[in-house]
């Protein structure tokens, strides 16, 4: 069996080697990508793998675009932190998931799954992941969140926010208007339920709003420098391999 895994952190796509290596000796990992923009590039220069595990947040988005620009012929695991309509979505289309963070029995659970699919499969008849795109692609984007402060609850709409960020560990907000606001959603989490068309994550630290873009500027190394009409606590510097996605995020607005 040829597998694909397309996950951006390195230490779990190794652990997720290890795992399925550990309960399938005979398989073989043909390839392991940390992008859209990579995966895409290899699916459509390479056969089709038997299976590909796949990791939903990425670090230059989510990864549901892959199946926008290349046609997946084979079974899907996704890796995922999304909530349960999504993973109900996933089940009705006929593909498995896995939660982070994932143990042996996941993964294990998750080959069960294939195996008993395995004769839809050699039909060579495929799940219907547009249906999936589709439900996924009208999930609401999130519109404010709730946040103490001060021993009070209080709404910061998702207009108001300039830019989320971890700080010491924890994700924050920052709003137009210099408030901060904690939070206690991971950054991939609040990634995954604000508009894609708003918001980029433009490192593993920070996901900023287009509105708070003031100048993007080249940088050594082929790495962006974005100033946002907000002073950040560090400079936001966007990688060469991503930087390609975000001047389109912005050119496609």
């Amino acid at each position: 069996m040829n597998i694909v895994i397309i996950e951006d952190e390195i230490k779990t796509a190794k652990s997720l080697e290890n795992m399925i290596l550990s309960l399938r000796p005979d398989a073989r990992i043909t390839g392991q990508y940390q992008s859209i923009e990579s995966s895409v590039e290899a699916l459509k220069a390479n056969a089709q793998p038997d299976l590909i595990f796949m990791d939903i947040q990425l670090a230059d988005g989510l990864s549901f675009e892959i199946f926008k620009a290349v046609k997946i012929t084979c079974p899907v695991v996704f890796c995922t932190a999304f909530d349960e309509y999504s993973l109900e979505a996933f089940k009705r289309n006929g593909v498995d998931y896995v939660v982070k963070p994932f143990s042996k029995d996941d993964i294990k659970n998750a080959f069960a799954k294939v195996d008993e699919l395995k004769n839809f499969f050699q039909q060579q008849v495929v799940p219907d992941l547009g249906d999936l795109l589709a439900k996924l692609g009208t999930s609401p984007a999130k519109t404010s969140f709730l946040v103490f402060k001060n021993q009070k609850y209080a709404t910061v709409q998702i207009t108001d926010i300039a830019f989320f960020y971890i700080r010491n560990d924890s994700t924050s907000i920052m709003c137009f208007d210099q408030q901060e606001f904690s939070l206690t959603q991971s950054l991939d989490q609040v990634a995954a339920s604000v508009s894609s068309q708003q918001f980029f994550r433009v490192n593993r630290q920070y996901l900023v709003n287009f509105k708070a873009i003031k100048e993007v500027e080249h940088y050594f190394l082929r790495k962006l420098y974005v100033k946002l009409s907000i002073e950040t606590p560090e400079k936001l510097l966007i990688n060469k391999e991503k930087s390609h996605s975000f001047l389109r995020w912005m050119e496609e607005r």
